[in-house]
């Protein structure tokens, strides 16, 4: 495919949000070693993507403009580099495009083999490509960092989770639920449905009174949060952790930093604690699996064509999807 073409979406500075997005033509890229050159089907965005953009990761990304921006991915194998064993030409498969490289809001995008799974014939690429980045952190949140176990062994923890019904949050109750855990949740009016059928134990509106203080129902303590929203200060967590409670921040502020830090230096048996996603490709095999087996679901919130992809853009800048928005091509 070497000097040929395809459609793509980047942009060629800071700012402007979805009105700064320019689609264009550029080279279909060549996979190197331990790489595969996708087809995509699908995309997904994460409020990640737009945080690049606003200069939020600034100095170290974008690492150059023009940018193409987007990491989840899916679609068919067309070309392998040297070194990869897992995949074939032909192969259906969901990764993790390296946001240092960029490329997921394109045509085609080259993946290493490392950080991509293969996707069953009867599944779809849009019910997998939310799951590289909002999947892999709310797996690793619940199983790493909390030590919640999937197959409902260990003990029973009581669990939190903020903004339940977004990217992160929705799949962070289903994974929740296959482990032995008592979950509430927090979510808007409109999506409390939703979270209820997801498996939450109880769902609070956040913006009532005990969804400002994020106070459980029926008065339980939380062994541990995983915070999915912006906006809630250590104090209001405090109160309502177990001695040895734990908060995973999945987008740690400097603010959360600093609370880390002294939590730590304090010995405080209740901690909060900075979640930086380390994807590997056997754990989102691990989440596809289960998406085969029915114990975990994509909730589609819209799906856009490359075409439109400012409107996709916008909508998640507003904030307020319930699950994923999905490119598809």
């Amino acid at each position: 495919m070497e000097n040929k073409l395809m459609r793509a979406v980047q942009y060629n500075a800071y700012g402007g949000g979805s009105t700064g997005l320019k689609h264009v033509e550029v080279p279909i890229p060549s996979p190197s070693k331990d790489e595969v050159l996708i087809k995509l089907e699908a995309a997904s965005i994460n409020p990640f993507d737009w945080k690049v953009q606003k200069r939020m990761l600034w100095p170290f990304l974008p690492p150059k403009f023009p940018y193409i921006p987007c990491t989840d991915v899916a679609g068919e194998v067309m070309m392998v580099g040297k070194g990869v064993k897992k995949f074939k030409t032909g192969d259906k498969v969901v990764g993790l495009v390296s946001p240092f490289s960029g490329g997921g809001l394109a045509e085609f995008a080259v993946v290493k083999e490392s950080v991509t799974a293969s996707i069953p014939q009867e599944i779809s690429a849009s019910e997998c490509v939310g799951l590289p980045v909002a999947g892999l952190t709310a797996l690793q949140a619940l199983t790493k960092s909390i030590g919640i176990k999937l197959d409902g062994s260990g003990e029973r923890k009581n669990i939190l989770i903020t903004a339940a019904s977004g990217g992160v949050g929705h799949y962070a109750v289903q994974l929740a639920k296959l482990g032995n855990t008592h979950v509430t949740a927090t979510c808007g009016a409109r999506n409390m449905e939703i979270v209820k059928k997801l498996g939450a134990d109880e769902v609070i509106d956040y913006k009532t009174p005990i969804g400002v203080e994020l106070k459980s129902p029926s008065g339980k303590k939380y062994d541990a949060v995983v915070h999915c929203a912006s906006d809630f200060p250590w104090s209001v967590f405090e109160p309502n952790l177990s001695t040895n409670g734990k908060v995973v921040d999945i987008t740690p502020s400097s603010a959360s930093m600093l609370t880390f830090a002294l939590t730590k230096i304090t010995f405080s048996k209740k901690q909060l604690v900075p979640l930086l996603l380390i994807p590997k490709g056997r754990d989102l095999q691990f989440l596809v699996d289960l998406i085969k087996q029915g114990k975990l679901k994509t909730i589609i919130d819209s799906k856009f064509p490359l075409a439109k992809a400012e409107d996709g853009w916008s909508k998640s800048i507003d904030g307020h999807a319930t699950g994923k928005i999905i490119f598809e091509f």
